[in-house]
């Protein structure tokens, strides 16, 4: 690249003042054979908040990553060697590759991260767990219910430490809502809005030229085929220097993702599965918009509770409010309400100043479970059924019609058509 530096480079990137802060939280703190290595597969946005929050962790080394798109292998491997250069690392330790079996091979590496698209994060996450590496796996877990059922069954057969994603079980608001709704602070549960945003939809975007550096192909993976659009995978540059614009549109289709129903419905149904004590269960009815004169998805739980993706805000802000016979509360990312001053926080308010996604505590939380060998604040059967109850919304609104769900045997109750849908066909040569 003509006139243009590693330090420059880091200076405007992503990790900016807040990379360049971290840096004497690395400095000395832990012994080499206490150091945790990680590899990271998927070198896209998240993946750099989340680079950027491990390293605020002493005794914590990034050294390895994975991205199918070059330029991002590079960005990736200027920031870490930047990193490495400021804690004065005596050996700088960065790779990359386009192939993340490399790293599951590596000994050297104790941690994976993955970032991936949701279509590759099963198959990934199995084959982590059978090369024995402890898991920081982005919500939602998987892209279809099997998939999560079996990455379940791969961390508990092979006793990896997997944390997932799911920043709000760390974050002192949802902590103390939780706390509120368990403690019956708010009487008996009445109502609760966990509002998300709507269902994926269908692809619809132009085909575009692929670019150079991207293998496309290695990009789909098990998913069925999809043309090109720089949408799905957003481009970069490096000179001059220009991230993401925007989160990766993949999240939004129903050939390659949830929509906001699995994307923020990560977040938001998991506060409310937290606090009902349904993390190994869930709702057992989906009630798609139109129909029981219902506006948006209804979830019933087998109290009769019902948990509405209904917006409860002028702004539309996605959050949780809990309604119960004695009072209401309601919790937002950096928000908390309340029908009485007795039921706020301590500290009602949570800092702007540091990114969410890379907000350390629940990095912190994880790295600590590694260590100790303890299931995280977000294990893995919370995050699948988490995922669950979004996939399900989905499957409601495809087949537009209400579903009956039996979260025991995790099928549907009856309903054959309907089960067809707990799994999608991968591309030829790949399989759980």
């Amino acid at each position: 690249m003509r006139n243009f530096t590693r330090r420059r480079f880091i200076q405007t990137s992503i990790a900016g003042a807040a990379g360049l802060s971290m840096f004497p939280f690395m400095k000395g703190c832990t012994a080499p054979s206490d150091q945790i290595r990680i590899g990271v597969i998927g070198l896209g946005r998240q993946a750099i908040s989340l680079i950027n929050g491990f390293h605020q962790n002493p005794g914590v080394k990034v050294v390895a990553g994975a991205d199918v798109y070059g330029r991002k292998r590079e960005r990736f491997e200027m920031m870490i060697r930047e990193y490495q250069e400021a804690a004065e690392y005596e050996n700088i330790e960065v790779s990359s590759t386009e192939n993340y079996q490399d790293m599951l091979e590596d000994n050297n590496i104790d941690v994976i991260v993955i970032a991936s698209p949701d279509h590759w994060h099963a198959i990934q996450a199995i084959e982590a767990c059978s090369a024995g590496k402890d898991i920081y796996l982005e919500k939602p877990v998987t892209l279809t219910i099997r998939e999560g059922i079996e990455v379940v069954k791969a961390v508990r057969e092979n006793n990896i430490i997997l944390g997932v994603g799911s920043q709000q079980r760390s974050d002192p608001n949802f902590q103390h809502a939780v706390k509120m709704v368990r403690e019956n602070r708010l009487g008996d549960l009445t109502k609760v809005n966990a509002w998300v945003g709507g269902p994926a939809v269908p692809y619809d975007l132009p085909e575009e030229e692929v670019p150079s550096d991207l293998n496309w192909d290695k990009w789909l993976g098990p998913n069925q085929y999809v043309h090109y659009n720089p949408d799905l995978n957003p481009p970069i540059s490096l000179d001059p220097v220009q991230h993401e614009q925007f989160w990766g549109g993949w999240r939004w289709y129903r050939e390659t993702g949830g929509g906001l129903l699995t994307d923020w419905g990560a977040h938001m149904f998991d506060v409310v599965q937290w606090a009902l004590d349904k993390d190994d269960s869930g709702p057992v009815e989906i009630i798609p918009a139109g129909h029981s004169g219902t506006d948006y998805i209804d979830f019933v739980y087998d109290s009769g509770l019902v948990m509405s993706n209904a917006p409860f805000t002028d702004d539309g802000m996605q959050g949780v409010r809990f309604e119960g016979s004695d009072g209401w509360i309601e919790v937002h990312r950096g928000h908390f309400r309340a029908s009485d001053n007795e039921l706020l926080p301590p500290v009602p308010e949570v800092s702007d100043d540091v990114e969410y996604e890379q907000a350390s505590p629940h990095l912190v939380d994880f790295i600590g479970s590694v260590r100790s060998r303890r299931d995280p604040i977000a294990p893995i059967e919370a995050g699948h059924r988490t995922g669950t109850i979004g996939t399900l919304g989905n499957i409601a609104t495809e087949l537009d019609r209400p579903l009956k769900w039996n979260p025991d045997s995790e099928t549907f109750v009856d309903d054959a058509e309907a089960d067809g849908h707990l799994h999608r066909d991968y591309r030829d040569g790949y399989s759980l």
